[in-house]
């Protein structure tokens, strides 16, 4: 796989994010520090299974900062793309607070799904995502764009997976209205195999 994927290609798509979120990670961290993430054990799901109807959609605008306040995350994001074998890059793990947002997502705002993921952990410690585990329905995300507006959204559903049976079609697909996904690891942690799970936040623009 080469170039600019599209969020329609939820096949492909899914298969990045656990390339991103498990293998990796595996390859760069062998092992992850303590303490354990707040995340929700797989099979775990709140909220609904779709979103009420979002605000208007906003114009193009590349995000600057994530925030979850309930979770005092406020981080900044990075454009992460496709390495040379086409597969997602992860935000860079010498810096453990940054967040990416895929370039073959529309950006947070706009009609269609955002996707912003995260580290949990790296050998450091605790990254960016390390408490998205805990984030419950109803919680405010907000996202900062470049062109200094705020895109605000609320959270309507958080789930945890296995890598295995990752939901492409519902992480990636387009809803028709914007909407935002928070992905990172979950579940639990070994050796050989890396992170069990993906924790995937659902939420929908609601400014």
């Amino acid at each position: 796989m080469h170039g600019r994927l599209s969020p329609g290609d939820t096949k492909t798509l899914g298969r990045l994010a656990l390339c991103v979120l498990a293998g990796l990670w595996m390859l760069s961290h062998p092992a992850p520090p303590a303490p354990a993430p707040p995340a929700p054990v797989a099979g775990y799901a709140s909220g609904t299974a779709s979103a009420p109807d979002a605000a208007p959609a906003l114009p193009a605008s590349r995000p600057a900062r994530v925030a979850i306040p309930t979770l005092d995350i406020d981080a900044p994001v990075t454009a992460v793309g496709l390495d040379d074998e086409g597969w997602m890059r992860a935000p860079d793990s010498s810096d453990p607070g940054l967040a990416g947002w895929f370039t073959g997502s529309v950006t947070p705002g706009e009609r269609g799904t955002s996707v912003i993921d995260g580290h949990v952990d790296t050998t450091r410690g605790p990254a960016v995502f390390h408490r998205l585990g805990a984030v419950e329905t109803g919680a405010r995300v907000t996202v900062t764009r470049e062109d200094a507006s705020t895109a605000r959204f609320t959270v309507y559903r958080v789930e945890s997976v296995p890598r295995e049976t990752f939901p492409a079609d519902r992480v990636y697909g387009d809803t028709g209205q914007p909407e935002l996904r928070l992905i990172t690891c979950g579940g639990t942690y070994s050796k050989s195999h890396g992170y069990t799970d993906n924790v995937i936040v659902y939420a929908y623009l609601d400014r």
